[in-house]
């Protein structure tokens, strides 16, 4: 049984299209696209430098040193592996390399328990990336929860088979800048504090996500029910009730799709048309997921 959840050649017109529908995309995108580019180009970043400086600077090899490995982290439901795919999905686009995979790491990599066998499947993994891509090919990796797998070796609940794992992705990471870019890695994390100290310092991009704010809640209704015809006032008070209220934290997006939505729709369905009062009761009945302590 395969440990990656799936292999993707990139770039992919399925994920293009979800990432439409992902708020902040382009905006995130465009924050860190120059510099996943410098990751992921280092050999264009030598003749950059050759061509306006007449030399390579010694800047450029500060730059290889960098390793290709990003940390998306933030609360659950906050986007952080829609966005991860969709970024890698992006930079394969845009740079033109039409001889990409994306790999997306299973839980399947923490094995059955057997002495050993994690960090031997988590070098399993990465060796299958390396082979796969050849000498010419390219991949994006992503880990996801990544805290069940790289969290720190000094924790108590810390087994021995955890620390073996954790020290075997810091060396697969390591190995990563052998690449010259062409394995690029994004690790995405419920909680970035759990993760182990070593894994923190390799990251060369670190993106915090956040639980969306009252704009970015109305951009979210705006979009998903403009053909409902709900007036804004509606909006507004759709707005209101899933922020921060009676102790409980603001909605992420992935809690008003995957709970809201539903939850409105099934007093409605199918019987009735659906209506603003069909939201209103859904928020009676449903709550969004608790914040996870970092």
């Amino acid at each position: 049984m395969s440990v990656f959840e799936s292999k993707t050649p990139l770039p992919d017109p399925h994920i293009t299209a979800r990432a439409k529908g992902l708020l902040g995309f382009e905006t995130l995108y465009l924050r860190v696209s120059k510099q996943l580019q410098l990751l992921i180009n280092i050999d264009q970043v030598e003749s950059w430098s050759k061509k306006y400086h007449g030399k390579r600077l010694a800047l450029v090899e500060v730059l290889r040193d960098q390793y290709p490995f990003a940390i998306f982290y933030g609360d659950v439901g906050t986007g952080k592996s829609a966005m991860a795919e969709a970024i890698g999905n992006r930079i394969a686009k845009d740079a033109k390399i039409e001889d990409s995979v994306l790999f997306k790491l299973s839980n399947r990599v923490r094995g059955t328990g057997s002495v050993g066998e994690m960090g031997t499947l988590i070098s399993e993994a990465f060796a299958e990336i390396k082979k796969s891509i050849g000498k010419d090919r390219r991949a994006i990796l992503i880990i996801d929860e990544g805290d069940s797998l790289a969290a720190s070796r000094t924790q108590e609940q810390s087994h021995h088979e955890d620390k073996v794992a954790v020290n075997t992705l810091i060396q697969a990471i390591d190995e990563l800048r052998a690449s010259k870019g062409r394995i690029f890695t994004i690790l995405c994390t419920n909680r970035m504090s759990v993760l182990d100290p070593a894994i923190q310092r390799r990251a060369a991009v670190v993106e915090h996500f956040r639980r969306p704010n009252a704009g970015q809640r109305k951009d979210l209704f705006d979009m998903d029910l403009a053909d409902l015809g709900l007036t804004q006032p509606q909006i507004a008070s759709l707005v209101a009730s899933t922020g921060a209220l009676a102790g409980n934290p603001s909605w992420t997006y992935s809690d008003i799709r995957t709970r809201l939505y539903p939850a409105a729709v099934a007093l409605a369905f199918p019987d009735t048309g659906l209506t603003f009062a069909h939201f209103e009761q859904a928020l009676q009945v449903t709550s969004p997921s608790p914040a996870l302590a970092d």
